[in-house]
């Protein structure tokens, strides 16, 4: 499944189900945390913070992907904690994130910094899967590996690595 922002190419790739856990773990993700997952596909790992007593907002442009993630976090038990946006998620305000979860294009990520920048505040964590936001600097980084993939993960708090 394929959507296009403004021209760019946008694939989904969901996260491997063996990587989760490692980004919630990278960005500490626990009760008391909102974690946006933008572009959240099934959300897989909006349901993975979910189930560690974080609230999610799972953001998705693709019908078929909300419906899959609003089925799989009923079946989950964890529908309650999870609040589903059908849109494009550079239309919807992040101001309430603690954590924010982005498995996106290098090009999508720059075209994002301006907006994580404006409407995050300091000390929100964002998580980004084998893309980095060119120009900041990232608080740690850590290779993730299963038998047939190999990915980084690139933590970035606000306040700290876009200055």
């Amino acid at each position: 499944m394929t959507y296009y922002y403004e021209g760019i190419r946008v694939p989904w790739v969901p996260t491997r189900e063996e990587f989760i856990e490692q980004a919630l773990d990278l960005a500490n993700v626990g009760k008391g945390d909102i974690l946006y997952d933008l572009g959240c596909g099934d959300g897989r790992v909006a349901i993975a913070a979910a189930k560690r007593g974080a609230k999610s907002v799972c953001i998705e442009l693709n019908p078929e992907l909300i419906q899959r993630a609003v089925e799989k976090a009923k079946s989950e038990g964890v529908l309650h904690n999870i609040t589903f946006i059908r849109n494009d998620f550079f239309k919807v305000n992040l101001h309430n994130a603690t954590v924010v979860y982005m498995y996106l294009l290098r090009s999508i990520n720059d075209v994002l910094k301006p907006k994580l920048k404006s409407e995050l505040r300091k000390g929100t964590r964002i998580v980004s899967l084998d893309f980095e936001i060119s120009g900041w600097k990232e608080v740690k980084s850590v290779r993730v590996s299963s038998p047939s993939r190999i990915g980084t993960y690139y933590l970035y708090i606000i306040g700290v690595s876009d200055v």
